[in-house]
Formats: structure tokens, C-alpha cells, sequence
């Protein structure tokens, strides 16, 4: 793995951080907030923090369009945090509701919920609507993306 620094964006406080490729693995902490840029869990955006996250994160962004009212998305969501900790650090998984990112939702043409998109150098580069377990997400993901372990 190379010793480049990446870009990663803080799942805390959304400040972009410069880490060695080859310390992803080692658990780096925000230089800003001092909290894990990694922590096993989907990271919860706001329609900023997407951008954010999109715009600088060098890793692929995996991203669960999904709404509180949503009885599939509910069933998901111990899927997707199960997906977190399988994925991360090589690939960022967060949530947007789209009830609070409507503006969003609708830019980025979400037609149902749940849909997973995945967001590679700024760009969408595949998404799949629909419920889905851990090992589905898994697998889906890195079939999308070879850089996922």
C-alpha cells in the first residue's frame, strides 16, 4: 500500500484530514477533533457534510439513502452498520436521511428508499435501490469498487 497521504474527511467534525495510505489500517485519529476517522459505524450527513465528504474524501463513499418512516430502510440499518465495520477504513459508509436532505434527495434523483450509492473521486459510479443484508452490502460494494478490502 502506498505511503501517499489521502484525503479523509472526519465523520465528527467534517474537517479533511491527510493520512499516509498506509496507516489507514492503524486507526488515525482527526487532527482537529482528535476522534477515530474511522469508527466501524455509518457516519450520519447532513446535505453540507455529504458534500464534504463527496468532494474530499479519497476513499469510496457508500452512501444509504433512507428515510425514519421507511419500514425496508429500518430493516437495513443493522445491515448497513454490520457493512461498516467489514468496509471501513477502505471505504466510508454514511447515512443521509433524506426527510432532512430533501433539496439533496431530489438533485441526486433518489426515486425510493433505501438506494445505495456509492460515491468514488466526487463522482457516482453505481447504485442499487432496495433492502439488503450485510453480506449483500459487502459484497455489492467491493464488486463496485476493487480498491474495498
Amino acid at each position: 500500500m502506498s505511503t501517499d497521504p489521502l484525503h479523509i474527511v472526519c465523520p465528527h467534525c467534517h474537517t479533511t484530514n491527510r493520512v499516509a495510505a498506509s496507516n489507514l489500517g492503524a486507526a488515525p485519529d482527526c487532527g482537529k477533533c482528535h476522534q477515530p476517522l474511522f469508527t466501524g459505524h455509518p457516519a450520519a450527513l447532513d446535505e453540507a457534510a455529504f458534500e464534504k465528504h463527496i468532494a474530499r474524501s479519497q476513499v469510496p463513499v457508500l452512501v444509504d439513502f433512507w428515510a425514519p418512516w421507511c419500514g425496508p430502510c429500518r430493516m437495513m440499518a443493522p445491515a448497513f452498520e454490520q457493512a461498516a465495520k467489514e468496509l471501513e477504513p477502505g471505504m466510508r459508509l454514511a447515512k443521509v436521511n433524506t426527510e432532512e436532505a430533501q433539496q439533496l434527495g431530489a438533485r441526486l434523483n433518489i426515486r425510493s428508499i433505501p438506494t445505495l450509492a456509492l460515491f468514488v473521486n466526487g463522482r457516482e459510479v453505481a447504485r442499487q435501490p432496495g433492502a439488503m443484508g450485510a453480506a449483500d452490502i459487502v459484497r455489492w460494494a467491493r464488486s463496485q469498487h476493487t480498491g474495498a478490502r
